[in-house]
């Protein structure tokens, strides 16, 4: 006879080759080639098992889906009449409701939108520098820049086209002197 007592080693790791209903002692005398056999059918058995599971769930879920498709039908068949007799007072309150629910969603996302806006325009008022105004500072220099430039020009050029003499304080104002013969 064989030695039963099982080791630490033995109780932690799983056994390769289930007993399936047999003991201890049977199992070290078939040995492992001999065994091979016994999975074969374990393994159809659960196949098996597995199919009938399978087939069981299937079929309530199918005969599940049929019922509800039917139901379905029958509250068309149903409703189709009442739809059509009150079609000219659903039909104008579907698009009533559908535009009220857009005004309130629109209204909302501006609302937070303006909400936003206003705290970064104070964040930037009170010089807490919130995301992106050195882009806007960059952006009113550059504008403001042009604007100058601009107003030097049209200073220019209307002089030039009035015949205005001015003191030459301005690098354009010399250009146009000497183009005239007069040095400064």
């Amino acid at each position: 006879m064989t030695d039963t007592a099982r080791t630490h080693h033995d109780i932690t790791t799983r056994d390769p080759y289930p007993m399936m209903g047999r003991d201890r002692d049977q199992y070290a005398i078939i040995g492992r080639d001999q065994y091979q056999g016994y999975g074969q059918d374990y393994s159809k058995s659960r196949q098996i098992a597995k199919a009938a599971t399978a087939v069981t769930a299937g079929g309530s879920l199918l005969v599940l889906s049929s019922l509800t498709l039917v139901g379905t039908v029958i509250a068309l068949i149903v409703a189709t009449p009442l739809l059509v007799i009150f079609s000219p007072i659903l039909v104008p309150a579907l698009i009533t409701v559908a535009l009220l629910i857009t005004g309130f969603l629109s209204s909302g996302g501006f609302g937070i939108a303006a909400i936003t806006v206003f705290s970064w325009i104070y964040k930037y008022a009170t010089g807490e520098h919130p995301k992106g105004s050195d882009k806007l500072d960059s952006a009113r220099m550059k504008l403001g820049s042009k604007a100058q430039d601009m107003k030097d020009r049209a200073h220019y050029y209307g002089q030039q086209h009035t015949g205005g003499e001015h003191v030459n304080t301005d690098y354009r104002n010399t250009d146009r002197d000497r183009t005239r013969g007069n040095t400064t």
